[in-house]
């Protein structure tokens, strides 16, 4: 059914949970494995629960699992009966579910997988049960009484149609659980564990430590399939969670040191603490809200340089690598209307490259593969299809440090494109710049 084959920890912060099609809902349930009431069937007709912890919106769920009602012990996402792959992704845009569906023989409507609470924290299984008699089949094991004057139509596309009572077995509806106080998610110490081989999971590709594979299988000429749409960030989530990483075994890419986060509103300017050392340091910025955003390195004579980020793009995030001087604290000034969040980190944390991902906007990543070809399919701009795509490859030499050595231009174009890039074997810093959503598929060279 499915390629993940246990159940798999999840971050408890808001995801972005999607199967490709508009049908798909969701089911809170009890510990009795019920729902206690209507308020507990989340679709396109009944779009948020009211905890506001879960929410329909447009072809997708936002389950907000830090935000769930204690008396919630399950979450069932559903839909109608299709092929293809469900998928959730955390803030920072790291797919962190990846399920294959494949569509069981006479099914109507199937229950593709659930999010279930284990020792504080959620986990995900695929499940991938059919029924054969669609919706009502479905809802009614878990405790919804369907009426028979109004039966639930097939086949279900958009929303829950026909008319649902209150369970069998109610329950008096809990009281929404207060949400925690936003803020970033602390850093718990700086872990060194061995380097992945291309194409292996887990490690700092995967949000929560969830050892989840990125692919949805291989297309027609070999290529890895993407699990899940590039989408823009969820304005709601602010600021986005920190990602929990683990350092290279004997590859640090530079510096390393315990990660800076500072938060502000308007336009500021920043200076990094003395923890922070001299060297190549990933900065990582997200800015809610529109209008213009930018930040701007300040050298010895407080002048500003060449900006690392210059954008209009709403709910901005972002991650570039910059250097921190030699003899001075790393100085930025942050220029934008609105509430936002910047993190100085070892380069070690940035995201790797992996057979298939998906993202949006800037992002730097590390190529720790062999010589491959990097499949770059750029979605354009989203409000006009336009927009812009350039992608540098740092080649790095020595042990510890990373240089310019080696740096090239190997992509630089605009609006949609589909395009194959040439990549050196790796270690290697890539930074890609791009206007809107993108997906990256890599294909090793084998000579």
């Amino acid at each position: 059914m499915g390629h993940t084959s246990e159940s798999s920890w999840v971050p408890s912060v808001t995801l972005l949970v999607g199967v490709g099609n508009e049908g798909i809902s969701a089911l809170l349930l009890g510990a009795d494995g019920r729902v206690r009431g209507d308020a507990d069937m989340v679709f396109e007709g009944q779009p948020v629960h009211p905890s506001g912890a879960v929410r329909h919106t447009k072809r997708s769920l936002s389950l907000a699992l830090h935000e769930v009602e204690p008396e919630v012990e399950r979450i069932v996402i559903a839909g109608p009966a299709v092929s293809g792959s469900l998928a959730a992704m955390a803030p920072d845009r790291q797919v962190v579910v990846a399920w294959l569906i494949a569509r069981p023989d006479d099914a109507k409507a199937v229950v593709f997988g659930e999010f279930f609470r284990e020792s504080g924290g959620w986990k995900f299984t695929g499940i991938g049960k059919g029924y054969a008699s669609g919706l009502a089949e479905l809802v009614t094991a878990y405790g919804v009484e369907v009426a028979e004057e109004e039966p639930v139509a097939a086949p279900m596309e958009k929303a829950f149609p026909g008319a649902m009572e209150k369970p069998v077995a109610e329950a008096a509806a809990a009281p929404p659980a207060a949400a925690p106080a936003g803020g970033p998610v602390p850093l718990a110490g700086v872990v060194k564990v061995p380097m992945h081989a291309p194409g292996s999971t887990g490690g700092a590709g995967t949000a929560g430590g969830a050892a989840l594979g990125s692919t949805g299988g291989k297309d027609r000429k070999g290529w890895p399939r993407p699990v899940g749409e590039p989408v823009a960030p969820d304005p709601s989530v602010f600021p986005p969670a920190e990602r929990e990483y683990r350092l290279l075994e004997g590859w640090e890419f530079g510096p390393v040191f315990k990660p800076y986060t500072v938060t502000g509103r308007g336009s500021d300017v920043i200076t990094a603490p003395s923890r922070v050392p001299a060297g190549p340091v990933l900065f990582e910025v997200a800015h809610q809200g529109g209008g213009h955003f930018a930040v701007v390195p300040l050298d010895k004579r407080n002048k500003e340089g060449t900006s690392l980020f210059n954008t209009t793009v709403p709910d901005y995030r972002g991650s570039t690598v910059t250097p921190a001087p030699e003899e001075r604290r790393l100085r930025l000034r942050l220029i934008g209307e609105n509430d936002w969040v910047a993190r100085v980190k070892p380069v070690a944390a940035a995201r790797r490259l992996e057979p298939a991902m998906v993202g949006y906007g800037d992002e730097a990543l590390l190529h720790l593969g062999g010589a491959a070809d990097l499949r770059v399919d750029f979605k354009g701009a989203p409000d006009s299809g336009g927009g812009s795509i350039a992608l540098w490859v740092h080649e790095v030499t020595g042990q510890t440090e990373l240089t310019h050595v080696g740096r090239t231009l190997a992509l630089n174009t605009s609006g949609r494109i589909l395009q194959t890039v040439p990549l050196p074997p790796g270690p290697a810093l890539l930074l890609l710049i791009a206007d809107g959503p993108w997906s990256l598929t890599v294909r090793e060279v084998g000579y």
